[in-house]
């Protein structure tokens, strides 16, 4: 999920993984895979830095999770 700001100065929050398409029409806009439409206040390099972030964090928590013993990712993803 990431934290983006809508134009009327609203944050708003996203599932990333929804996102198609990012535009700058000058506007930043943003398209879901739902086909919502979203403008917003943060740059198109703001939006694909925070999506980025997100990504990284995720692979973070799957790296954390592999076996220290086997170097295999465990079946399980309870902590």
């Amino acid at each position: 999920m990431i934290k983006v700001i809508r134009m009327n100065g609203s944050e708003l929050v996203i599932n990333a993984e929804l996102i198609e398409f990012i535009e700058a029409t000058p506007d930043t806009v943003l398209t879901l895979s739902t086909g919502k439409k979203l403008v917003l206040r943060d740059s198109v390099q703001e939006v694909i830095d925070k999506v980025m972030e997100y990504r990284r964090s995720i692979g973070i928590k799957i790296i954390d999770r592999v076996s220290p013993e086997t170097g295999d990712l465990r079946k399980t993803y309870d902590e």
